[in-house]
């Protein structure tokens, strides 16, 4: 492709378009003027030749052909304005739409690097809850939850982790009445002897069939890590770390879920004439919203009208009224990650207004 295409955009086209409608409109204008004109010579030929009588037979002649030309001139005129101008109209509607599609495609292209990413984060967390529950030292204490030193002891060890792993606000084990009894940042995060009974993840852990399978509760805030937002992850400890091993505790790993999905949604490559008219979301299935380049972060519900439509598809866009104004809405599904899936959307919302 030569440089001189390389430029070649919807928007482009738009420009020539316009571009043309004002040249033609131009010169039809100026079509009409001179033709006028040439009509009104005929007209003063032929009443002129009328007073010369036969004299003036010849020059009548030439004075109707000037009138038949300027008839046929006008008549051709005409049909350049209707024929021509609805073809450039047709092309300035595709070419909008052109921009259209390229601009939501691109958006929607956009909305799934998010959600992608976040998926492959989130697979790690996953991962993580189920290997360190099998922890022999995670044992032991949940075994004994009365045993000063075998908590002390955890807590060293959940300590060591979280200096491996920053993405975690900390890591807290659980008796099997929901008690903690040890935390990996006891200095900073006083949790032992709180009761997590009641919290999604520790009952969906208790509830698990084997060591393979782990508990979670989406995005919230939590008195454990002092009012901040997290994910929870959770796996039930089996007695020996077997997989079928009779249940004695749980171990919760609290995961910094701003770290992670504000700095995706915020990095989200924009172009910068567009970054104050767009706002990018991560939702669940009902539109509550996850994260947010707004300030709408586990507060907002997402509503618009197509809505439920474009969740139903893998990726794409709609236009729609978006809070009293027209905007493009561009979608995409969490496909997942090897075994995990967060089952979450990803949305950019951007005003057109």
């Amino acid at each position: 492709m030569s440089s001189n295409h390389k430029n070649v955009t919807p928007e482009r086209i738009n420009v020539l378009s316009d571009s043309i409608q004002k040249k033609l409109a131009k010169s039809l204008s100026e079509i009409n003027q001179i033709n006028m004109q040439a009509h009104l010579l005929s007209l003063n030929a032929q009443v002129e030749a009328a007073r010369a009588g036969e004299a003036g037979r010849s020059f009548a002649v030439v004075a109707i052909s000037m009138r038949d030309l300027s008839e046929e001139t006008k008549s051709a005129a005409d049909w350049l304005a209707s024929e021509v101008q609805h073809d450039i109209g047709e092309l300035s509607h595709i070419s909008k739409q052109l921009a259209t599609d390229v601009r939501g495609q691109r958006l929607s292209d956009l909305a799934f690097n998010n959600i992608d990413l976040i998926d492959r984060n989130l697979y790690e967390r996953s991962c993580d809850v189920r290997w360190w529950a099998t922890d022999p030292s995670m044992t032991a204490a949940c075994k004994a939850p009365d045993n000063a030193e075998l908590a002390k002891h955890a807590s060293k060890r959940m300590g060591v982790i979280l200096n491996a792993y920053t993405v975690y606000f900390d890591l807290v084990l659980c008796a099997p009445d929901g008690r903690i009894i040890a935390n990996g940042r006891p200095g900073e995060f006083r949790t032992v002897g709180m009761q997590v009974a009641q919290c999604r993840w520790f009952k969906e852990a208790l509830a698990t069939r084997s060591g393979d399978e782990f508990g979670f509760e989406t995005a919230h805030a939590t008195p454990l890590v002092n009012g901040q937002r997290i994910l929870a992850y959770s796996c039930a400890v089996r007695e020996g770390g077997e997989s079928h091993g009779n249940i004695v505790g749980v171990l919760g790993i609290l995961f910094r879920w701003d770290a992670l999905a504000q700095t995706v949604v915020s990095n989200t490559p924009l172009l910068e004439s567009e970054k104050s008219s767009t706002r990018v979301m991560i939702v669940d299935k009902t539109g509550f919203v996850l994260a947010d380049t707004g300030d709408g972060t586990l507060r907002d519900r997402l509503d618009f009208k197509g809505m439920n439509a474009l969740f139903e598809q893998k990726k794409g866009f709609v236009l729609t009224d978006y809070k009293g104004g027209p905007a493009m809405v561009a979608h995409a599904f969490s496909r997942g990650f090897e075994t995990y899936s967060t089952g979450w959307h990803s949305v950019i919302v951007q005003s057109l207004r």
